[in-house]
Formats: C-alpha cells, structure tokens, sequence
C-alpha cells in the first residue's frame, strides 16, 4: 500500500458507495472515465497487461487520471478482497479541489509518490 491516503472526514460515513466482490472487475484499461474511486474497506490491485503496478486499500484512492485529463483508463482495476468502494465523478472531484485544499494537495502526492515509483532511479 501507498502513503497517500485520503484521512479525513470527506469519504467516511453515508453517501453512495459501491460494493464489488473479489475477483470483480472494477474498470478495465482503454474505458472511458467518469468516476474515480476511494476506497472505503477491502483491497484493490491495479495492472497493465499482467504486470501488477499497484495494491491499494483503505483509504487509497485510484481511477483519478482518466478523470483529470479525460483521457480513457490507462489501467484495470480488480478487487482483490470484497471491496466498498465511494465513486467520485468529475463534478464532486473538481469541488473538492475548489473547496477543500487538502484534497487537493493529497491529489498532488499521490500522483507524485505513483510517478517516482515509475520513475528508474
């Protein structure tokens, strides 16, 4: 798992949330975007091809390039454990952006932090 987790109020309690068993395909590479998604419990991998690039969990938030620059999903996402997942569309993204700086600024790190890790040193 990642340092860039999501820790405050935004995502916890009510609100939409969806739920996916294990195995479950959550997005594929090469679809469309309209949501990105924070994981609320359970275990998320995310691949290209067969080369697994990434296990994320609570708190984690994955899905949220292709809803930036509207390009199409540059990788699959697969439940590894039953997951509960909270969706965020582009219109709730950009308002936390505006309205919760730290959001944005855990957006930032968490792009940053998955580029360094790309990156050979």
């Amino acid at each position: 798992m990642s340092d860039e987790r999501i820790t405050f109020g935004v995502f916890r309690g009510g609100g939409d949330v969806r739920e996916y068993p294990a195995g479950a395909t959550i997005f594929s590479a090469g679809e469309t975007a309209d949501h990105l998604f924070v994981v609320r419990s359970g275990e998320v991998v995310l691949t290209a091809g067969d080369v697994e690039l990434e296990r994320l969990g609570e708190g984690e938030m994955f899905g949220e390039m292709a809803v930036i620059d509207g390009s199409p999903r540059s990788a699959t996402a697969m439940a590894a454990t039953d997951c509960v997942l909270v969706p965020v569309d582009g219109a709730r993204f950009h308002r936390l952006v505006q309205d919760t700086p730290f959001f944005g600024e855990s957006v930032m790190r968490l792009i940053a932090g998955r580029l360094r890790r790309m990156t050979p040193r």
